[in-house]
């Protein structure tokens, strides 16, 4: 958990532009490159044998895709998403970063990104632009535990000095959708999309 000073400092950011410090650790993708910031990746989880990449599905009483959920198809890469570090950098910095699907359903509002919707069943949920009920706050890319090039999600409330993991859940439909957890957090890789597949994504959807 990130101390309330750390917090506020990765809060400011936000909205902030200033140069960010040299110490700043870059994100790298899964063969060891420096990730971009802006960039478009998919997300892959360190571990298999419990799904794939993360997208999109209906979950509970909607009737649009509106949440973040891991893939149940085992070779599935999921969705392409650009991650975005507030800062003025080329390399994407650990910290504070705004997540976002290429493409998303005609249903949903646009321009969509991640956001945290509370007071559902599976809890404080990750979703896409679409809910009212959503925590002010933001998220924050951090190294994982497992392998060198293996991240983890965070999620800060602004107005709390709480910032919780984010992992997956089970909704009892066969869907993993990605929540706030107070441990097991859902480890990753970034695999670098090309462009020629982030075209095929784009028209075929």
């Amino acid at each position: 958990m990130l101390s309330p000073t750390l917090l506020t400092l990765l809060v400011l950011s936000t909205f902030t532009l200033y140069p960010l410090s040299t110490t700043a650790q870059p994100v790298l993708d899964m063969y060891g490159q420096v990730a971009v910031n802006g960039g478009t990746f998919y997300i892959l989880p360190v571990i298999r044998g419990s799904g794939g990449g993360i997208e999109l599905a209906a979950t509970g009483n909607e009737t649009c895709a509106l949440s973040v959920v891991q893939s149940r198809n085992e070779v599935s890469k999921g969705k392409p998403v650009t991650i975005t570090s507030p800062f003025r950098t080329f390399f994407l910095p650990q910290g504070t970063v705004s997540v976002g699907f290429i493409d998303v359903p005609t249903c949903a509002s646009t321009p969509s990104t991640w956001t945290v919707v509370e007071g559902l069943s599976e809890g404080s949920a990750v979703k896409i632009t679409g809910y009212d009920n959503t925590v002010s706050g933001g998220f924050i890319i951090e190294q994982g535990d497992y392998i060198h090039y293996s991240y983890k999600l965070s999620f800060c409330a602004f107005d709390t000095s709480v910032c919780q993991p984010i992992g997956t859940s089970s909704d009892g439909h066969g869907n993993k959708p990605l929540v706030l957890t107070d441990g097991n957090p859902f480890e990753f890789v970034l695999q670098k999309v090309s462009s020629s597949s982030s075209s095929a994504c784009t028209a075929s959807a």
